[in-house]
C-alpha cells in the first residue's frame, strides 16, 4: 500500500507543490525561499522518517507569511490523503523531547477532527531573518488540514532557535508514531468505526 500525497497549491500568492511518503527513510528536497524554515522542514522529514519534497514560490517581498501558512496547508492535506481511510494506524502520538536547555512535548490525534493548543512563545522576534510567530502559524495550518488535535507544550527554554526546532522535532516524532501501521490493529482505531 502507497502512501504518498502530492498537493498542489497556486494562489495570488504562492505557488507550491508538496510530496510527502510517510513510508520513507527521512530524506528531504525543500526549497520554499526562506532559509530557516527550510532548515525546520528537512528536520520534520528526517525525525518523522519521510521523504519530502517542496517546491514553494511565494510573495516574499511581502513577507514569509503565505509562504509559511500555505506550506503548512499542504502539509497537513498531505497527511490527510496520505494515510487514507486510517485503518491500521497507531492514530495517537506524542514525544517529549530536550533540545539543549528547551524541553517540548508534542501530542497528537489523527481524530479527523481539527483542534490545535499550543503553549510556548519565544524570547525573540525574529530567528535569524525568520519571524518566530510563523511557527505557531505553520502548525495550526498543518493541523487544521490534516484534521488532527495538536497540542504542543514548551514546559522551558531560552533560545529561540532551540525551541522552534524542539517543536518540530518533537511533532514530526510524533507524526511518526501516529502514522505509524499497528500489526494488532484491525480496520481504523475508533469505536466509532471510522475516523
Amino acid at each position: 500500500m502507497s502512501r504518498i500525497a502530492t498537493i498542489n497549491r497556486k494562489t495570488n500568492e504562492t505557488d507550491i507543490s508538496l510530496t510527502l511518503n510517510l513510508d520513507g527513510s527521512g530524506e528531504a528536497d525543500v526549497a520554499t525561499g526562506v532559509g530557516f524554515f527550510d532548515h525546520m522542514l528537512t528536520l520534520l522529514a528526517k525525525h518523522g522518517l519521510f521523504d519530502l519534497t517542496i517546491r514553494a514560490d511565494g510573495d516574499l517581498d511581502v513577507d514569509q507569511h503565505h509562504t509559511v501558512e500555505d506550506t503548512g496547508i499542504c502539509l497537513g492535506q498531505a497527511v490527510a490523503e496520505a494515510v487514507g481511510d486510517k485503518a491500521g494506524i497507531t492514530r495517537y502520538g506524542s514525544m517529549t523531547l530536550p533540545m539543549e536547555e528547551t524541553l517540548v512535548t508534542s501530542a497528537l490525534d489523527l481524530s479527523g477532527r481539527f483542534w490545535f493548543v499550543d503553549s510556548f512563545s519565544f524570547p525573540t522576534e525574529k530567528i535569524g531573518e525568520f519571524d518566530s510567530q510563523l511557527v505557531e502559524v505553520f502548525w495550526q495550518a498543518a493541523a487544521a488540514n490534516a484534521l488532527m488535535n495538536l497540542h504542543v507544550v514548551l514546559h522551558h527554554g531560552a533560545n529561540s532557535h532551540h525551541i522552534a526546532e524542539g517543536i518540530f522535532k518533537a511533532t514530526a516524532r510524533a507524526l511518526r508514531t501516529a502514522v505509524a501501521i499497528d500489526p494488532r490493529q484491525t480496520g481504523v482505531p475508533s469505536s466509532k468505526g471510522t475516523l
